[in-house]
This record gives C-alpha cells, sequence and structure tokens, in this order.
C-alpha cells in the first residue's frame, strides 16, 4: 500500500472518530452536569419513599419483612371508611372547581385584553396568600357569626345561623377556593388557543352560540380540562391544613388519620402502608394527567 492510500485512510479514520469523541464528550459533559441534581433528588425524594415502602413491609419486632401491615389494613373497616371518605372528598371538590372554574376561565378569554390580565392576576395573587391564613379566613366568613349568616338572616332566609364548618360543607369550600386558580390557569391557556375562525364559520353557517360552543369549542378544550380535573383530584388527595381547620377533627380525611397514627400513636408500619397506598393511586392519576397532557398537546 503507497505512503499516500495510508495517509488518505488515516485522514478517513480521523474524520469518522472526531464526530464520536465530540458525542461521547458531551455525554459525559452532561452526566457529570447532573449527577449532583440527580443525587440531590435520590438523597432528598427517593430514598425517603424507599424507606416507607420498607416500614411498610419491616417488623421492628421480629426483625423480619412481613405483609401483616397490609393484611391489617385490608381487613380493617376504619381505614378503608377513611379512604373512601378522602376519595369522595377529593371528587366532590373535583366536581365544584370544574363548575366553578371552567366559566370563570371561559369568560376571562371573552374580556378585553386590560381586563383579562386584571382578572388573571386577581388569580394569581391568591398565590401569594397562606394557605393557613385563608382557612381561617373562612371561618371568619361561615362561622354561626359570620358574614354569611348576618346575610342570611337579616334577608329572612334562615331563621337560625347554617352551620357551615366543622362539617363536610365547610371542607368542600376551603379546598375549592385554594384549588381553584390550578384549573382556571391551565384551562385558559387552553382556551386562548382555540382557533376564533372555526366559530366564526360556524357562526356564518347559522349556527346557534349555544351549538358553536357545546360541538365546536367545548371539545377542543375537553382534554385540557380533563387533565386539570385529575390535577385537581390529586392535589385534594393529601389536603392537610384546610380539613384539620374547617373539619375540626370531626371529618378526618386520610392526612388528618397519618397525622394521629404517627403523632399520637406511634403506629408507624401502618402509616406506611397507608402512605404506600396513597402513593399508588396519585402515581397512577399522575400516569393518565400526564398522557391526556401529551394528547393535549400533540
Amino acid at each position: 500500500m503507497s505512503d499516500a492510500s495510508i495517509a488518505l485512510e488515516d485522514a478517513t479514520t480521523r474524520k469518522v472518530a472526531a464526530p464520536l469523541r465530540s458525542s461521547f464528550r458531551s455525554k459525559l459533559d452532561l452526566v457529570v452536569l447532573l449527577a449532583p441534581m440527580a443525587l440531590l433528588m435520590l438523597a432528598v425524594f427517593d430514598l425517603p419513599l424507599l424507606n416507607t415502602a420498607y416500614w411498610s413491609i419491616d417488623d421492628s419486632k421480629t426483625g423480619t419483612l412481613t405483609t401483616r401491615f397490609y393484611s391489617d389494613f385490608v381487613q380493617s373497616n376504619v381505614y378503608s371508611h377513611v379512604i373512601w371518605r378522602t376519595l369522595v372528598v377529593a371528587l366532590e371538590v373535583t366536581i365544584v372547581t370544574v363548575l366553578l372554574g371552567y366559566p370563570l376561565a371561559y369568560w376571562t378569554t371573552r374580556l378585553r385584553p386590560r381586563l383579562r390580565m386584571l382578572v388573571l392576576g386577581i388569580v394569581v395573587m391568591t398565590f401569594w396568600v397562606s394557605i393557613l391564613v385563608r382557612t381561617y379566613a373562612w371561618i371568619v366568613i361561615l362561622g354561626n357569626g359570620g358574614l354569611v349568616n348576618k346575610t342570611l338572616l337579616s334577608l329572612g332566609l334562615t331563621t337560625r345561623p347554617v352551620e357551615f364548618l366543622y362539617n363536610e360543607i365547610g371542607i368542600l369550600i376551603g379546598m375549592a377556593n385554594v384549588l381553584l386558580p390550578f384549573l382556571v390557569l391551565p384551562l385558559y391557556a387552553a382556551m386562548i388557543k382555540v382557533d376564533g375562525r372555526l366559530m366564526q364559520v360556524a357562526e356564518t353557517l347559522g349556527a346557534s352560540r349555544t351549538r358553536i360552543f357545546w360541538q365546536i369549542f367545548f371539545p377542543q378544550t375537553l382534554q385540557a380540562l380533563a387533565a386539570s380535573a385529575i390535577l385537581i383530584f390529586i392535589l385534594s388527595l393529601g389536603f392537610y391544613i384546610t380539613p384539620a381547620v374547617l373539619g375540626g377533627g370531626r371529618f378526618p380525611l386520610i392526612s388528618n388519620m397519618m397525622d394521629l397514627l404517627i403523632n399520637r400513636f406511634a403506629q408507624w408500619e401502618i402509616a406506611a402502608v397507608i402512605s404506600v397506598v396513597l402513593m399508588t393511586i396519585t402515581l397512577s392519576l399522575y400516569a393518565v394527567y400526564q398522557w391526556l397532557r401529551e394528547r393535549g398537546q400533540a
């Protein structure tokens, strides 16, 4: 083989190998860059979850692994009743939030730009106020001597104060108030993407506004509505402050029951079992939420 052929082969080899080395170096730099964050996520989030899952099958008295705590959980009517109540309350809160949030988001899209920004600003401002402060504010509003009951009594609509607090009604009102922005903002973002020319064409063809809304506008926002509703349901499952304050301990949900199991009765194993069950439900719903969200963006 001549010197020219050898030189040409070496040059070709270097030309092919250079992109491979560059690609490997880029991947290595990316791994080095992400490694500290990955280790932090592992230490702060993943290890506690794995530890909780281990507690749910670890018998501290015998030092062996067991499924006895899961059996106790399944056979107990108390735990299943509280979990079922939590799921029902989460569903009710989701329905109330959807019934209030969808019209609000739709109404916001119909406003003039300046007024629209004002309404969105008011919605976003709720994130600046502590949930604890907002929850206690409902006690002032809904109490026996609160603004709502005074108005009802002065109008003669009732002869005695209505019990809004320390029951399911108060919890629903408080949780819906906290979660409403989580539905309104994603829905608004989906609604402003709807092509207005479709409604104009339908109106030109003689369709009524009601028909245009239900057959053209609503179907295009349905996926965003479903994804936002699932997100509201997920967030409702783990609420602690609002049920504890507005429920007054008379209407405990999962988070309140776990507080009792850990801080008062020191039953860490059962609390870990409930955590694993709740985490499984949440991850399943989150997978559905992500699927709907990706379909909406496609």
